[in-house]
């Protein structure tokens, strides 16, 4: 009683197990379990010829039209591919005579930042920012910002390790006010700065995400908000070679993802460089210590010898 009242609360008649077949393509799709919902729809798990696909479901048809251009767009982008690709649209008419909107798209399989960096290592938060900056400095130079840019709609694919986008619904042309959002990425719920899209909007949710990693229950806004933000990331020691960019993207000193792309790599390359010098240290330290100990033993085994023949 519980589920169905869940599937109600979003108004979509699909439930696991059920075969739904399109309007117009006639293309039937087995849906396997619910991945998550949002303003716009609800996203689920399906099958189709044997492979997994996602398949988003509402019952706004224009906001749904709007979601398969950006994924269109996205998918001309020069460069990596930003979002997830487009398989079908259709529309679907439930048993009770509702008509739906629905588009599918490929499944990406993944985990997410917090659970990758915690098996792997704090050398991949370098890694990864540089990632996400170049494909937001893609997405921003194609005339859209991201807009609902949060730790949920990110995954982290492997073979290589890539960070990917998982849903683009809160996609906004630049220019225009933000029509999707999540209070702690957004900077005008933290009083710093307007929902107006345009790459500092971005920029500001992306230090966020990195955050959310640390703080996966998230903080309290306090006053000043500025300063609230500004402790948080000195308090976590993995974020502290980073921690410039990151304040200045939290004020808005940033007009593109460039910029802030350009200060990153300088800060990566000075780590690896720092890195570099550390190991050929410590292996001119182990050659030093081995000839020494070498010669010690040369000594050693001459005075043994030495001693056999008295």
């Amino acid at each position: 009683m519980k589920m169905n009242q869940e599937w109600k609360k979003h108004g979509i008649e699909v439930r696991p197990g059920m075969q739904l077949k399109g309007k117009w393509h006639k293309k039937s799709y087995l849906i396997k379990e619910k991945l998550g919902s949002g303003a716009i729809g609800t996203v689920y798990l399906c099958e189709t010829n044997g492979k997994p696909a996602a398949l988003k479901i509402s019952d706004k048809s224009t906001s749904m039209t709007v979601e398969v251009n950006v994924l269109k767009s996205l998918g001309k982008v020069q460069g990596n591919r930003l979002g997830p690709y487009l398989i079908d649209v259709d529309d679907w008419t439930s048993p009770s005579g509702v008509t739906y909107a629905f588009y599918v798209m490929e499944y990406l399989r993944g985990e997410s930042m917090a659970s990758f960096l915690k098996s792997h290592g704090r050398e991949w938060v370098g890694v990864f920012m540089l990632q996400l900056l170049e494909d937001l400095e893609r997405l921003h130079q194609s005339g859209w910002v991201f807009g609902d840019l949060k730790t949920e709609n990110l995954l982290i694919l492997n073979s290589p390790p890539r960070v990917r986008w998982v849903d683009v619904g809160g996609t906004t042309q630049i220019g225009r006010a933000i029509k999707e959002y999540t209070e702690f990425y957004d900077r005008g719920y933290w009083g710093l700065g307007s929902r107006r899209a345009e790459p500092s909007y971005d920029l500001f949710a992306f230090v966020m995400v990195f955050l959310n990693v640390y703080y996966p229950n998230h903080f309290e806004r306090g006053a000043p908000p500025e300063k609230v933000i500004f402790k948080k990331i000195n308090d976590v020691k993995i974020l502290h070679p980073y921690s410039i960019p990151l304040k200045k993207a939290i004020v808005g000193k940033y007009q593109t993802s460039a910029e802030m792309k350009r200060e990153i790599t300088d800060i990566l390359y000075r780590l690896q460089k720092k890195k570099r010098s550390r190991l050929k240290r410590k292996k001119e330290t182990n050659i030093a210590f081995f000839i020494e100990a070498g010669g010690i033993t040369i000594i050693a085994a001459g005075y043994y010898l030495f001693s056999l023949l008295l």
